[in-house]
Parts: C-alpha cells; structure tokens; sequence
C-alpha cells in the first residue's frame, strides 16, 4: 500500500474527522482510509444509464395526479 500525506488540513475539519472515526469506532487512520475508498468507488453514469434510469422513474411515477401548485395539494388534503 501507499501513504498519503494531506497538508494544512483545518483543524475543525480535523476535529470532525476525529468525531466521525470515533462515532465510528475506528482509528482517525481507518476512517479516511474507509472515506477515500468510499469516494473512489463511486463510478461516474454514462448518459445511456441515466436515460433509462429517468425513464423508470417517470415510469413509477406514471399515471399518478401531478400538480405545481401546492394550492391544491392542500385542498386535497382538507378534502374540499
């Protein structure tokens, strides 16, 4: 494995990091070792999957009683 060294890290940013590791019952090392993982794992989404994606949502979404004026939901839900 490699190291890294962060310079000039804020120390309340530092503080934080500390709580979190602690919340999380790790050392301060193992938190931002799980946080860069977590952060590099995350893969980008091709334009093709967002599409589909978008489309099963207004899929789910179909036929459901779509409004823009909250006006209406209100009356709704006072049942005038």
């Amino acid at each position: 494995m490699t190291d890294i060294l962060i310079r000039n890290v804020d120390s309340k940013t530092l503080k934080r990091l500390k709580e979190r590791a602690k919340e999380n019952r790790r050392s301060l090392q193992a938190e931002l070792s799980s946080i860069l993982v977590d952060a590099a794992g995350t893969e980008k989404m091709d334009m093709k999957t967002f599409v589909e994606s978008v489309a099963r949502i207004r899929a789910s979404l179909a036929g459901r009683k779509q409004t823009t004026d909250s006006v209406d939901l209100i009356r709704e839900a006072r049942g005038r």
